[in-house]
């Protein structure tokens, strides 16, 4: 190899290390992740890591209606278990808040062994503890993804680009 040849190596190298690390340094603090979405009526909290690529946390409104989902995304697969804990007024059905019970499920989850989580047993569980249980595929990569798994390399659109 000639020394033209080692120096671009490097170089390349080099700008591979600089690019990672700049998609890192972008990353928020999870605690960060807490924010209101729309400007004092919806927003989102409670992110926490589960480990082995899956975050959760809690999607809040509360403008004329109010309801409180649980999200539990996979990060590098790109999917998200949603469910709906509690509503009031948002549709035309009766109020409920199952969050007590809701919560429990989803705690007893995130305390099994990542080899036994999987989103599909956990809807399976939720199926008649939350309402409107089900699985789907973001477009956008979650805040707590972006935290804690920023290399995950699930096909969404990053979360700095939608960040405001």
């Amino acid at each position: 190899m000639t020394r033209v040849s080692q120096y671009l190596t490097l170089a390349a190298g080099s700008a591979v290390v600089l690019l990672a690390a700049a998609k890192s340094a972008a990353a928020p603090e999870l605690n960060a992740c807490t924010r209101t979405t729309h400007i004092s009526h919806g927003g989102e909290d409670g992110h926490r890591d589960l480990g082995a690529g899956r975050v959760m946390y809690r999607v809040w409104w509360s403008q004329e209606g109010t309801y409180s989902d649980y999200i539990v995304a996979e990060c590098a697969a790109g999917r998200a278990l949603v469910t709906r804990a509690a509503e009031e007024r948002m549709r035309a059905r009766l109020p409920f808040d199952r969050t007590p019970a809701v919560t429990r499920v989803l705690e007893r989850h995130a305390q099994r062994d990542p080899i036994f989580f999987d989103l599909d047993r956990l809807a399976d569980d939720l199926a008649h503890t939350g309402r409107d249980t089900r699985i789907e595929m973001p477009q956008v990569e979650p805040c707590a993804c972006a935290a804690v798994y920023p290399q995950a390399g699930a096909a969404w659109t990053p979360y700095a680009e939608t960040a405001q």
